[in-house]
């Protein structure tokens, strides 16, 4: 009624009503804003419109699809229509063509790889936030054939002059990490290392999390440039903050280790409490010294727990803490460094404004750097910081009050002077409040206790009932830490007791119950502290009983009648009278109650003596008995086993069953009964002993388990910068250098001559091999006896014995003397004519100034600078290269029912199609039953195609592209018995040679799918070339036809160790380098090895470059199966032996997916 009042008496010169006013009102707010497009869920006119001339047309379109796509309708038809507008030139359309590509771009693949051109245009649009939506748009389409190319785009934006299409590359890096994608690794890593040195705080901040994402454990790239980054780290946006101040705090423990100066370090924190002790934060007195010295043993505990949590884990230290090997979980194992420390000084520097951020997040993270890092005396720093978020960000009180308290915990006087800001306001929580009452109760002093006390008076009476019994439990903590305030919170709890006991539980009975149980249990820690002071009190508890109910508050009772019943007259006096009630009571008790009645009992008749004795045993006897017949099976466990344990001190005849028990039988049994029942118990900590410590500031720390992505604090000084140990050892071994020239020039040492004549045989090539090639060509037997690293004929003779089985790794190829020759080499001349090499060979005729710009740029020195000290080079060919390839598993015994089933790729050419792939799959048997019928098929057809049933030539005739099958098998095993292995070739036709294959094993009539992933490697075959052609086709195929990348190789090192037994020395390291790198790249591809070009050092540089192997170079071709087109590969290999090389891989093909690709995946199998 009152309705149509309002509507008739509303704007009646108007005729308006409530309701017509709603709608009007409505209206005006929508006028200008798209939610009209919410209205009209009819696609009927989108179709027109995305065709129209008109790019408000089309953009009103393009909002109707976004429209029904937030509505949750499927708008997929219209993909090839959209698809026409990305090259519009309007920027509103081309936009939201981006965000509809995104949405559908993995339903509709091959649509959306039509669009990658025009993305590739806008790359070089003039306007930067067109490079971005195109960046933003080809990283967000989630297809492994996109990939090559959206990394090429990145490559490309990540050194755009822009900082916001840069920080869009930086974003993009995880996306095409997500792929999974093995051979981009080494591509993405170098990208994060050059955006992380941007200019621009914005690009920083995205290349902070893509550092997280890609590679979080390579720190070297931190290293060099932590300084700049540590400069740049207060401008950086704050969500990048966040990501980068935990990278540099992973980099200087990494690089530097702790600071010595921490908390983290147990003697500082000792040092730390025995100063709050002294000045009143512990009241210790002279009978508390045991007491004061467990409390001491406990913080160092807490440190060295707080330290390894940090760097292991708290899973990983809880495992070592329950082994039986408890030696390793203390910090005597870790590294310290001095707070001096530079990069050290510079990140607290640098994080120190950050307290102040408005981000509450940043705020944790910077406070968690100091209290890991900081000295003690400057952890003070972080106290207003923390108190002024907690008192402004009232979103975040939690997360701030749960980081504090670990902080009290470890150094209760931090927040001491400030406990004002922890009174509970009416708004808290029950969560906040009970953080606030732990912190409270740790960092109460003799000064502020009263103050406090007076608050605690206060939330006693609390209504919630959890509250007022964690309040129970921190006023006991108090008492146990501050033994001045005992006496008062004795009293404070006993008239709690007397007020709960005398009024009967309320609505909530558990809650009521809990809060006299606590106010119980906080009396027992303070007593357990002195017994002896306090038999008062035991007594009163004990007269307790008849007036209290709750079984756990009882059962807490009769604990500390048995623990106690000897600690004064009046409690041994009054010990058999409680024991008869509580036996006579004994079955109306609950569960906990009666465990601790039987007990109590056995105690005391332990601990009792006099003529009380005997009653005790037969209370004790009784209750057993009574035992025995309870409902429940662990009473009557637990009396069986009382019974048996205590049988000696319960029967009368004493002397024949101390005879009995004088055997080897009885002496376990009484070290059982001291150990569980007269053990004395240590003094307990005012800290819980099931805490768990995470990073501060982390999710983890927040929900107490070790939440998804945390990672702990990586090993101290486990990460050794190689650019400063490089220039270390370069810079000692010049000094060795000069100081043994010194000394030849001087002193003419012949044991000094004679170590040079040693180094200048290992890299003298000249003389050995032209004296094999002159004495002993034709000979293969004398061929195997001549070693390829050049030895000196004295170390040649006393190995022949080892150099008559070994093989040599090279066979020289013909070659001519250089123009610079030395004159020691002049001598030599009639011992080396059939070595020699022409360097115009090796170069291109385009001349040495272009020559050099082809060569790839690894170090801050040039080309020439590089090859300088090389006087020579020669070809040659390796022999005896172990290409094995890898076997990979396709179908494991648990998922084929006992059938198991491995495949590695075969260099063999399919004689069907050059479209198929050979795969070598090997089927076992495990099972112990025969399996008939197997046999490998397309996932959507049921007949199987072999060769032997079809004729080869007619088959490669009638078969075009796309009618091929994806596998053709060589025959179908009938019959497999347990344990045989059958091996068998399949023809597989790859759709891409990055997508993997969905195929079906049927055996016995059952079928299994599996997923055959291609290897690039193996898509194309072995093109022979002299290096003549080699380098033709090369010149032939420049520009965008040629695609280079650099990484580490460290393959030669592992070898290395793995053959320790022999000596480096009497190794030709660079052919070693060279044998490596031959072996990993024909084992995972089936190209040819076309040569190897190796330097040879004049004998004036060979001490200096003893294991240099700069200048090796390797080159591979190959011939693409579907397009025959050449595919030529170069690998150039600069460095020391001894440490890791630098690679440069180079991919020459016309297909620049495929070269690509091919590139990516020769950097991942030489990384």
């Amino acid at each position: 009624m009152w309705r149509e009042i309002l509507e008739r008496e509303m704007f009646p010169q108007f005729g308006a009503t409530a309701a017509g006013f709603s709608k009007a009102s409505t209206m005006v707010f929508r006028i200008g804003s798209d939610a009209h497009l919410y209205d009209d869920p009819e696609d009927v006119s989108i179709a027109p419109l995305l065709d129209s001339k008109f790019d408000t047309e089309k953009s009103e379109a393009l909002k109707r699809l976004l429209a029904l796509i937030a509505q949750g309708c499927d708008v997929s038809n219209f993909f090839p229509q959209v698809v026409k507008n990305v090259a519009s030139q309007s920027l509103e359309v081309k936009k939201l063509v981006y965000v509809y590509l995104l949405h559908y771009a993995e339903k509709r693949p091959n649509e959306a790889l039509l669009s990658i051109n025009c993305f590739q245009k806008d790359l070089s649009d003039l306007n930067p936030l067109v490079r971005a939506w195109a960046l933003r748009a080809m990283s967000g389409i989630r297809l492994h054939d996109v990939a090559p190319l959206v990394l090429a785009a990145v490559n490309k934006c990540a050194r755009d002059p822009s900082p916001y299409v840069r920080k869009c590359a930086a974003s993009a890096l995880p996306k095409i990490h997500d792929l999974q994608l093995e051979e981009n690794y080494g591509a993405l890593a170098e990208l994060v290392g050059i955006l992380l040195n941007d200019s621009s705080p914005g690009v920083v901040g995205a290349a902070a999390a893509a550092f997280n994402s890609v590679s979080p454990n390579n720190l070297s790239l931190i290293g060099r440039s932590f300084k700049r980054l540590c400069e740049t780290l207060p401008d950086v946006e704050e969500w990048g903050q966040i990501v980068l101040i935990g990278i540099l705090l992973r980099y200087v423990v990494a690089r530097h280790g702790l600071s010595k100066g921490s908390i983290l370090l147990p003697c500082n924190c000792n040092e730390s409490t025995l100063s709050d002790k002294g000045s009143g934060g512990y009241g210790v007195t002279d009978n508390d010294s045991s007491f004061m010295q467990h409390n001491e043993a406990y913080e160092s505990e807490l440190m060295t727990a707080l330290c390894r949590c940090y760097i292991e884990g708290q899973d990983e230290y809880l495992s070592r803490l329950n082994s039986p090997n408890k030696d390793d979980t203390n910090t005597s194992g870790l590294i310290f460094t001095s707070y001096e420390n530079n990069d050290v000084k510079l990140l607290l520097q640098c994080t120190s404004p950050l307290l102040w951020s408005q981000n509450s997040a940043v705020v944790l993270v910077a406070a968690g750097t100091h209290w890991i890092m900081a000295p003690k005396d400057d952890l003070r720093k972080i106290v207003k910081p923390l108190l002024f978020l907690l008192r402004s960000s009232h979103s975040s009180r939690y997360v701030v009050l749960s980081n504090i308290l670990v902080f009290t915990k470890a150094i209760p006087s931090l927040f001491a002077s400030h406990f004002e800001d922890f009174f509970m306001c009416y708004s808290d929580s029950y969560e906040i409040k009970a953080l606030k009452i732990d912190i409270l109760s740790l960092i109460a002093t003799e000064s502020s206790i009263s103050f406090i006390f007076q608050e605690f008076q206060d939330y006693i009476k609390d209504p919630d009932r959890r509250f007022v019994a964690d309040t129970l439990a921190a006023i006991g903590v108090c008492a146990q830490r501050l033994p001045s305030v005992a006496s008062t919170c004795l009293e404070g709890l006993l008239a709690v007791i007397r007020q709960e006991s005398s009024v009967n539980c309320g609505d909530d009975k558990e809650t009521e119950a809990y809060v006299l149980t606590q106010a119980i249990i906080s009396i027992k820690t303070i007593i357990r502290r002195n017994p002896a002071d306090y038999e008062k009190v035991l007594v009163h508890l004990i007269r307790s009983l008849d007036s209290i109910k709750v079984p756990a508050a009882r059962a807490v009772i009769v604990w500390m009648l048995g623990e106690y019943s000897s600690v004064g007259d009046t409690i041994s006096h009054i010990v058999p009278t409680v024991l008869k009630y509580l036996s006579s009571s004994f079955p109306s008790e609950q569960l906990e109650t009666k465990q601790q009645i039987i007990n109590s009992a056995a105690k005391v008749v332990l601990s009792v003596q006099g003529e009380d004795l005997l009653a005790c045993k037969k209370v004790l006897m009784y209750v057993l008995e009574l035992a025995k017949c309870d409902l429940n099976c662990d009473v009557r466990d637990r009396a069986r086993f009382i019974k048996t344990l205590l049988l000696p001190h319960l029967t009368h005849h004493s002397a024949e069953v101390r005879e009995t028990f004088s055997e080897p039988d009885g002496g376990w049994r009484s070290k059982l009964v001291e150990h569980i029942f007269c053990r004395k118990r240590k003094p307990m900590s005012h800290a819980p002993k099931n805490d768990r410590f995470y990073l501060p500031g982390s999710l983890s720390q927040i929900v107490m388990h070790t939440a998804p992505g945390y990672e702990p604090l990586p090993k101290p000084c486990s990460f050794v910068d190689s650019d400063f140990e490089t220039s270390k050892l370069t810079d000692q071994k010049n000094l060795r250098d000069r100081k043994t020239t010194n000394n030849l020039m001087d002193k003419r040492d012949p044991d000094s001559l004679s170590g040079s004549s040693d180094e200048e045989s290992a890299y003298s090539y000249e003389s050995e091999h032209s004296s094999s090639n002159t004495h002993e060509s034709g000979s293969t037997e004398s061929a195997r006896n001549s070693k390829g690293s050049g030895s000196s004929t004295t170390s040649a003779t006393k190995d022949s014995s080892d150099e008559a089985v070994l093989d040599p790794l090279i066979h020289l190829s013909d070659t001519e003397v250089g123009k610079n020759k030395s004159k020691e080499n002049a001598e030599n001349d009639s011992t080396s004519t059939v070595f020699r090499v022409d360097m115009s060979e090796l170069m291109p005729s385009k001349g040495l100034e272009s020559w050099l710009d082809q060569q790839p740029s690894l170090s801050g020195t040039s080309s020439f600078e590089r090859v300088a000290g090389i006087q020579r080079s020669a070809c040659i060919t390796l022999v005896d290269v172990d290409a094995k390839p890898d076997v990979h598993i396709l179908l494991d015994s648990v998922s084929g029912s006992g059938l198991s089933v491995e495949y590695a790729f075969s260099t063999e050419i399919s004689r069907v199609s050059p479209l198929l792939v050979c795969v070598e799959a090997t089927f076992k048997n495990n099972s112990t039953k025969p399996l008939a019928k197997i046999a490998v098929r397309d996932e959507d057809t049921t007949e199987d195609l072999q060769i032997g049933t079809l004729e080869a030539e007619a088959l490669e005739r009638s078969m075009v592209p796309y009618e091929l099958p994806k596998v053709i098998s060589t025959k179908v095993i009938a019959c497999l018995d347990p344990g045989q292995e059958e091996r068998v070739t399949l023809h597989v036709h790859f759709h891409h040679h990055l997508l993997p294959l969905k195929l079906a094993i049927v055996c016995d009539g059952k079928r299994y799918p599996i997923k055959l992933r291609p290897n690039i490697g193996y898509f194309v075959k072995p093109l022979p070339l002299d290096l003549k052609t080699f380098t033709d086709k090369e010149s032939q195929l420049p520009g965008m036809f040629e695609y280079m990348r650099s990484c580490t190789f460290r393959g030669h090192i592992e070898g290395m160790q793995s053959e320790e037994g022999q000596s480096v020395r009497n190794k030709d390291m660079i052919l070693t380098v060279a044998h490596r790198i031959a072996s990993t790249i024909l084992g995972n591809s089936n190209i040819s090895l076309v040569s190897v070009t190796i330097p040879v050092f004049s004998a004036d540089n060979t001490s200096k470059a003893y294991d240099d192997v700069s200048g090796l170079c390797l080159r591979f071709s190959g011939e693409i199966l579907s397009s025959s087109l050449p595919c030529l590969i170069t690998i150039s290999v600069e460095g020391r032996f001894s440490q890791p090389l630098n690679a440069v891989a180079k991919v020459n093909c016309e297909e620049t997916v495929f070269g690509l690709n091919l590139l990516n995946r020769i950097v991942a199998l030489l990384s």
